[in-house]
Protein backbone atom coordinates (compact mmCIF):
# COMPACT_ATOMS: atom_id res chain seq x y z
CA UNK A 1 0.00 0.00 0.00
CA UNK A 2 0.99 3.42 -0.74
CA UNK A 3 2.14 5.66 1.81
CA UNK A 4 0.57 9.21 1.20
CA UNK A 5 2.06 12.61 1.73
CA UNK A 6 0.21 15.63 3.71
CA UNK A 7 1.13 18.98 2.88
CA UNK A 8 -0.33 21.90 4.52
CA UNK A 9 -0.38 25.31 2.52
CA UNK A 10 -0.35 28.24 4.05
CA UNK A 11 -2.12 30.90 1.80
CA UNK A 12 -4.06 28.59 0.24
CA UNK A 13 -5.83 32.07 -1.71
CA UNK A 14 -3.01 33.08 -3.36
CA UNK A 15 -1.46 32.56 -6.53
CA UNK A 16 1.20 29.77 -5.61
CA UNK A 17 -1.25 28.54 -2.92
CA UNK A 18 -4.31 27.85 -4.98
CA UNK A 19 -1.76 26.18 -7.39
CA UNK A 20 -0.72 23.53 -4.75
CA UNK A 21 -3.88 22.89 -3.67
CA UNK A 22 -4.99 22.23 -7.30
CA UNK A 23 -2.31 19.09 -7.96
CA UNK A 24 -4.11 16.09 -7.70
CA UNK A 25 -1.26 13.51 -7.83
CA UNK A 26 -0.61 10.19 -6.58
CA UNK A 27 0.83 9.89 -3.14
CA UNK A 28 -0.61 13.39 -2.03
CA UNK A 29 -2.94 14.35 0.22
CA UNK A 30 -2.58 18.37 -0.35
CA UNK A 31 -4.69 20.65 1.57
CA UNK A 32 -4.72 24.81 1.33
CA UNK A 33 -5.64 26.51 4.80
CA UNK A 34 -6.76 30.12 3.25
CA UNK A 35 -6.70 33.59 5.92
CA UNK A 36 -10.07 32.39 6.48
CA UNK A 37 -9.03 29.13 8.25
CA UNK A 38 -5.86 30.16 8.94
CA UNK A 39 -4.45 33.35 10.68
CA UNK A 40 -0.80 32.72 10.71
CA UNK A 41 -0.21 36.22 12.61
CA UNK A 42 -2.07 33.82 15.59
CA UNK A 43 0.15 30.72 17.42
CA UNK A 44 -2.47 28.97 19.10
CA UNK A 45 -4.23 29.53 15.81
CA UNK A 46 -1.27 27.54 13.84
CA UNK A 47 -0.76 25.80 16.55
CA UNK A 48 -4.55 24.08 16.84
CA UNK A 49 -5.20 23.66 12.66
CA UNK A 50 -1.04 21.90 12.40
CA UNK A 51 -2.02 19.40 15.00
CA UNK A 52 -5.43 18.55 13.56
CA UNK A 53 -4.11 18.26 9.61
CA UNK A 54 -0.86 16.52 11.33
CA UNK A 55 1.13 17.17 7.95
CA UNK A 56 4.32 15.88 7.01
CA UNK A 57 5.10 18.95 4.68
CA UNK A 58 4.38 22.69 5.73
CA UNK A 59 4.56 24.78 2.42
CA UNK A 60 4.39 28.59 3.35
CA UNK A 61 3.26 30.87 1.11
CA UNK A 62 0.95 33.14 2.91
CA UNK A 63 2.80 36.51 2.67
CA UNK A 64 1.82 40.09 2.80
CA UNK A 65 2.99 40.85 -0.93
CA UNK A 66 1.83 44.77 -1.14
CA UNK A 67 5.32 45.53 -2.16
CA UNK A 68 4.63 49.82 -2.67
CA UNK A 69 1.89 49.56 0.28
CA UNK A 70 4.35 48.23 2.82
CA UNK A 71 6.52 51.37 2.56
CA UNK A 72 3.61 53.05 4.29
CA UNK A 73 2.57 49.98 6.54
CA UNK A 74 5.92 48.00 7.91
CA UNK A 75 4.26 47.11 11.09
CA UNK A 76 1.93 45.01 9.33
CA UNK A 77 4.76 43.63 6.68
CA UNK A 78 6.58 42.49 9.30
CA UNK A 79 3.58 40.90 11.34
CA UNK A 80 2.30 38.70 8.33
CA UNK A 81 6.19 38.41 7.25
CA UNK A 82 7.58 37.81 10.33
CA UNK A 83 5.96 37.08 13.34
CA UNK A 84 3.48 34.88 11.10
CA UNK A 85 6.22 33.10 9.45
CA UNK A 86 7.72 32.19 13.40
CA UNK A 87 4.71 31.08 13.95
CA UNK A 88 4.27 28.84 11.16
CA UNK A 89 7.99 27.41 11.96
CA UNK A 90 6.95 26.99 15.63
CA UNK A 91 4.07 25.15 14.78
CA UNK A 92 5.77 22.85 12.07
CA UNK A 93 8.28 22.00 14.40
CA UNK A 94 6.02 20.92 17.18
CA UNK A 95 4.23 18.55 15.19
CA UNK A 96 6.96 17.20 13.44
CA UNK A 97 6.46 18.78 9.98
CA UNK A 98 9.42 19.58 7.50
CA UNK A 99 8.81 23.22 6.74
CA UNK A 100 9.41 24.78 2.97
CA UNK A 101 9.01 28.83 3.06
CA UNK A 102 8.62 30.92 0.11
CA UNK A 103 10.69 33.96 -0.11
CA UNK A 104 11.76 36.34 -2.70
CA UNK A 105 14.41 37.85 -4.84
CA UNK A 106 13.73 41.46 -3.19
CA UNK A 107 15.69 39.94 -0.36
CA UNK A 108 18.38 41.44 -2.87
CA UNK A 109 19.41 44.57 -3.13
CA UNK A 110 19.09 43.82 -7.12
CA UNK A 111 22.59 46.07 -8.21
CA UNK A 112 25.30 44.48 -9.92
CA UNK A 113 25.05 42.39 -13.23
CA UNK A 114 26.04 38.38 -12.22
CA UNK A 115 23.31 36.04 -10.93
CA UNK A 116 23.19 35.99 -7.18
CA UNK A 117 24.06 32.69 -5.60
CA UNK A 118 22.04 31.10 -2.30
CA UNK A 119 25.22 32.26 -0.57
CA UNK A 120 25.45 35.65 -1.68
CA UNK A 121 25.01 38.83 0.82
CA UNK A 122 21.38 39.70 1.11
CA UNK A 123 20.46 43.74 1.18
CA UNK A 124 17.10 44.29 0.82
CA UNK A 125 16.09 48.02 0.05
CA UNK A 126 12.59 48.07 0.92
CA UNK A 127 10.14 47.04 3.83
CA UNK A 128 8.77 44.19 1.76
CA UNK A 129 12.57 42.71 1.24
CA UNK A 130 13.45 43.20 4.91
CA UNK A 131 10.18 41.91 5.70
CA UNK A 132 10.52 38.72 3.91
CA UNK A 133 14.43 38.50 5.26
CA UNK A 134 13.28 38.38 8.81
CA UNK A 135 10.91 35.74 7.63
CA UNK A 136 13.74 33.51 6.43
CA UNK A 137 15.49 34.12 9.66
CA UNK A 138 13.14 33.19 11.89
CA UNK A 139 12.48 29.82 9.50
CA UNK A 140 16.56 29.00 9.99
CA UNK A 141 16.65 30.09 13.53
CA UNK A 142 13.20 28.17 14.83
CA UNK A 143 13.38 24.53 12.54
CA UNK A 144 15.70 22.59 12.02
CA UNK A 145 14.23 20.69 8.60
CA UNK A 146 13.75 23.63 6.30
CA UNK A 147 13.64 24.88 2.84
CA UNK A 148 14.25 28.58 2.21
CA UNK A 149 12.76 28.68 -1.69
CA UNK A 150 13.57 32.07 -3.26
CA UNK A 151 11.36 33.04 -6.62
CA UNK A 152 10.86 35.98 -8.57
CA UNK A 153 8.23 37.77 -11.41
CA UNK A 154 5.58 34.81 -10.30
CA UNK A 155 2.37 34.22 -12.45
CA UNK A 156 0.06 31.53 -13.27
CA UNK A 157 -3.75 30.88 -13.63
CA UNK A 158 -4.67 32.24 -10.26
CA UNK A 159 -4.89 35.48 -8.97
CA UNK A 160 -3.11 39.12 -10.77
CA UNK A 161 -0.34 38.90 -12.51
CA UNK A 162 1.91 40.44 -15.33
CA UNK A 163 0.59 38.07 -18.03
CA UNK A 164 -2.91 38.74 -16.93
CA UNK A 165 -2.53 42.96 -16.91
CA UNK A 166 -0.65 42.39 -20.60
CA UNK A 167 -3.54 40.82 -22.04
CA UNK A 168 -6.61 42.85 -20.55
CA UNK A 169 -4.45 46.11 -21.39
CA UNK A 170 -3.95 44.56 -25.06
CA UNK A 171 -7.97 44.38 -25.32
CA UNK A 172 -8.26 47.82 -24.09
CA UNK A 173 -4.78 50.11 -26.06
CA UNK A 174 -3.09 50.20 -28.96
CA UNK A 175 0.21 50.95 -27.08
CA UNK A 176 1.78 50.34 -24.10
CA UNK A 177 5.25 51.66 -22.78
CA UNK A 178 6.96 48.69 -20.28
CA UNK A 179 10.07 48.97 -18.36
CA UNK A 180 13.12 47.42 -19.84
CA UNK A 181 15.82 48.48 -17.77
CA UNK A 182 14.92 45.69 -14.92
CA UNK A 183 16.03 42.00 -15.70
CA UNK A 184 14.93 38.81 -13.92
CA UNK A 185 13.32 35.80 -14.57
CA UNK A 186 9.62 34.58 -14.73
CA UNK A 187 8.16 32.03 -13.01
CA UNK A 188 5.28 29.75 -13.45
CA UNK A 189 3.32 28.80 -10.82
CA UNK A 190 3.05 25.04 -12.15
CA UNK A 191 6.46 24.84 -12.55
CA UNK A 192 7.10 25.90 -9.03
CA UNK A 193 4.73 23.77 -7.41
CA UNK A 194 5.89 20.41 -8.87
CA UNK A 195 9.51 21.71 -8.09
CA UNK A 196 8.35 22.27 -4.24
CA UNK A 197 6.95 19.05 -4.07
CA UNK A 198 9.64 17.63 -5.59
CA UNK A 199 12.39 18.86 -3.41
CA UNK A 200 10.43 18.65 -0.27
CA UNK A 201 10.59 14.95 -0.91
CA UNK A 202 14.14 14.96 -0.06
CA UNK A 203 16.10 15.66 2.96
CA UNK A 204 18.58 18.41 0.97
CA UNK A 205 17.59 21.25 3.12
CA UNK A 206 18.76 24.95 2.56
CA UNK A 207 18.09 27.68 0.20
CA UNK A 208 17.00 27.31 -2.92
CA UNK A 209 16.47 30.00 -5.67
CA UNK A 210 14.14 28.54 -8.17
CA UNK A 211 12.68 30.69 -11.23
CA UNK A 212 11.93 29.04 -14.91
CA UNK A 213 15.68 29.32 -16.74
CA UNK A 214 16.59 32.05 -18.55
CA UNK A 215 16.44 35.73 -18.08
CA UNK A 216 14.29 38.80 -19.79
CA UNK A 217 13.62 42.52 -18.85
CA UNK A 218 10.16 43.53 -18.02
CA UNK A 219 9.89 44.72 -22.07
CA UNK A 220 11.24 41.34 -23.72
CA UNK A 221 8.30 39.89 -21.30
CA UNK A 222 5.43 41.42 -22.80
CA UNK A 223 6.95 40.82 -26.46
CA UNK A 224 6.96 37.66 -25.91
CA UNK A 225 3.17 37.46 -24.45
CA UNK A 226 1.87 39.13 -27.26
CA UNK A 227 3.58 37.38 -29.77
CA UNK A 228 2.83 34.05 -28.32
CA UNK A 229 -1.08 35.47 -27.91
CA UNK A 230 -1.04 36.35 -31.64
CA UNK A 231 -1.60 40.27 -30.73
CA UNK A 232 0.91 41.97 -32.89
CA UNK A 233 -1.56 44.62 -33.98
CA UNK A 234 -0.24 46.46 -30.46
CA UNK A 235 2.55 48.88 -30.06
CA UNK A 236 5.00 48.40 -27.60
CA UNK A 237 7.58 50.82 -26.49
CA UNK A 238 10.50 50.42 -23.74
CA UNK A 239 11.09 53.20 -21.02
CA UNK A 240 13.21 53.33 -18.33
CA UNK A 241 12.37 52.86 -14.23
CA UNK A 242 12.58 56.50 -13.58
CA UNK A 243 9.48 57.41 -15.69
CA UNK A 244 7.05 55.26 -13.57
CA UNK A 245 8.20 56.13 -10.32
CA UNK A 246 6.75 54.11 -7.18
CA UNK A 247 7.34 53.91 -3.32
CA UNK A 248 8.92 51.08 -3.11
CA UNK A 249 12.35 50.96 -5.46
CA UNK A 250 12.94 47.75 -7.96
CA UNK A 251 15.66 45.26 -8.63
CA UNK A 252 17.21 46.63 -11.47
CA UNK A 253 18.84 43.17 -11.31
CA UNK A 254 17.14 40.15 -9.73
CA UNK A 255 18.28 37.24 -11.94
CA UNK A 256 18.92 34.33 -9.75
CA UNK A 257 21.57 31.23 -10.21
CA UNK A 258 20.06 27.39 -9.31
CA UNK A 259 23.41 26.60 -8.06
CA UNK A 260 21.44 24.92 -4.93
CA UNK A 261 18.74 22.82 -7.84
CA UNK A 262 21.96 21.90 -9.86
CA UNK A 263 24.69 20.62 -7.03
CA UNK A 264 21.78 18.59 -4.98
CA UNK A 265 21.41 16.91 -8.88
CA UNK A 266 17.12 18.71 -9.11
CA UNK A 267 15.64 19.10 -11.96
CA UNK A 268 15.95 22.55 -13.40
CA UNK A 269 12.96 24.40 -14.08
CA UNK A 270 11.75 25.13 -17.95
CA UNK A 271 12.84 27.99 -19.66
CA UNK A 272 10.36 30.91 -19.24
CA UNK A 273 9.43 30.93 -22.77
CA UNK A 274 8.02 27.28 -22.91
CA UNK A 275 6.46 27.98 -19.31
CA UNK A 276 4.33 30.91 -20.94
CA UNK A 277 3.57 29.69 -23.97
CA UNK A 278 2.04 26.10 -21.72
CA UNK A 279 0.48 29.05 -19.78
CA UNK A 280 -1.02 30.63 -22.07
CA UNK A 281 -2.71 27.33 -24.10
CA UNK A 282 -4.49 26.81 -20.30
Amino acid sequence: MMNTTRVLVTGGNGQLGRELASLSLLGFDIRGCGRNTLDITNLEQCRAVFTSHNPHIVIHCAAYTAVDKAESEPDEAFRVNAVGTRNVAVAAREVGAKLCYISTDYVFDGTGDTPFNEIDHTNPRTVYGKSKLAGEQAVASLHDRYFIVRTSWVYGKYGNNFVQTMLKLASERDSLKIVHDQIGSPTYTLDLALFLLELTQTDYYGIYHASNTGTCSWFEFAQAIFEESGLTKIQLEPCTTEEFPRPAPRPAYSVMDHSAIRTNGLQELRHWRDALIHYLKG
